[in-house]
């Protein structure tokens, strides 16, 4: 039996996680659990999961869901990043799935790898952000980082037993999301409910207006090169709009190894919770005869400017992939808030790139810092 906590355990990733822990009851078992506001959701989590800790957004969810759990026994109940850390360093937890969005989730990842804890990662921007510091610590303390993107789950599956050879090139692959094919010009009136209509994908909002914009793309880059040591001129974004071939590997004697599936999210996750095996998943399982052909294409930066944005601030290096990560939080929140235009998001985010002070090789207390003026920033002019 293993025991596992999940930070975001409402959200997307969250609710799929448990979906797989309901598949394999006899073989995880859930011992903390944290969400942001939707207690009702978690409150039924708890009845079913029964996990020993749990944490929400703030005090008053807390005691609100104290008092909706007050018929359990042995169930603690946090808030705040107290909770967060709580959840994370959690003394039965043996695996860690950080399922939380944005830079939130760094300091409880890095508090579960100093306490031991293997990392199924879903949180891109602990990687985006904080890679730096995370790769070496993981490393140094002797835990594993898992990965749970459905990309980077792809090119881990694609290494494996290949250890001893060179990798040429990572091909990550991109949906291209409801504007492929678009050009920045045909993008300049897209609607909120335009941007969240994604052909292939059901996730978050955040994360769906990050892919239209191949914000999200960008990120997946950053995290490739920390999780795999790869240079950034050695990962190719590849647009493949049918999302069958989730990325490939392409070795120094040209061979291409890949990972092809349905875009089901359970199947990255279960691999996480389970690897080195495999487990049986319900649902519809990949027929290559109904899919009938596959296609890719170059993606287009200058229609989707947040991905050659992304590729910027990585070749810039320091904090500014960290400007990047937060002008993008904050401007996709504003957006969704209707507060500003489809395509101020990547105009503002490359302002913020020009604008906050750069820090060549940035701590934590400094990432944490960028982020905040990169708020400061916006909030301040929009």
């Amino acid at each position: 039996m293993k025991n596992i906590a999940i930070l975001g355990s409402t959200g997307s990733i969250g609710t799929q996680t448990l979906d797989i822990v309901s598949q394999n009851s006899n073989e995880l078992n859930v011992v903390a659990l944290s969400a942001g506001k939707n207690i009702k959701l978690l409150e039924e989590q708890i009845r079913k999961y029964h996990p020993a800790l749990v944490a929400v957004g703030d005090d008053k969810l807390r005691d609100e869901l104290k008092t909706n759990i007050s018929d359990l026994n042995n169930v603690e109940v946090l808030s705040g990043m107290e909770g967060l850390l709580a959840v994370a360093t959690f003394e039965k937890a043996e695996i860690l799935v950080t399922a939380i969005v944005g830079m939130l989730g760094i300091r409880p990842t890095v508090a579960a790898i100093k306490a031991g804890k293997d990392i199924a990662l879903a949180n891109k921007e602990t990687l985006v952000t904080a890679g730096h510091i995370i790769m070496p610590l993981a490393k140094e303390c002797g835990v594993k980082i898992l990965p749970v993107d459905s990309e980077h789950s792809a090119i881990f599956q694609s290494l494996q037993g290949e250890e001893h050879n060179t990798i040429s090139k990572i091909l990550l692959t991109a949906s291209g999301g409801p504007f492929r094919g678009k050009t920045w010009e045909d993008m300049q009136n897209v609607t909120l409910e335009q941007a969240l209509n994604h052909p292939n994908w059901s996730m978050g909002k955040k994360i769906t207006i990050d892919s239209s914009t191949m914000v999200n793309k960008g990120l997946e880059v950053m995290e490739a090169h920390h999780l795999f040591g790869v240079d950034l001129d050695r990962i190719q974004v590849v647009v493949h709009p049918q999302s069958i071939l989730h990325s490939a590997v392409q070795f120094e004697d040209g061979a291409v190894i890949g990972q092809l599936g349905t875009p089901d999210m359970r199947v990255p996750i279960s691999y996480a919770l389970f690897y080195p095996n495999r487990r049986p998943i319900n649902g519809e399982h990949l027929d290559l005869f109904k899919v009938g052909q596959m296609t890719f294409e170059e993606a287009d930066l200058k229609a989707f400017k947040g991905l050659a944005l992304a590729y910027k601030a990585m070749e810039q290096g320091g904090n500014v992939p960290t400007i990047l990560n937060a002008a993008n939080e904050k401007v996709v929140a504003k957006f969704l808030d209707n507060q500003i235009r489809y395509v101020q998001i990547p105009e503002i985010i490359h302002e913020c790139m020009d604008n906050i002070t750069f820090i060549d090789n940035p701590d934590l207390d400094q990432i944490l810092e960028t982020e905040k003026l990169t708020y400061e920033y916006i909030e301040g002019r929009y």
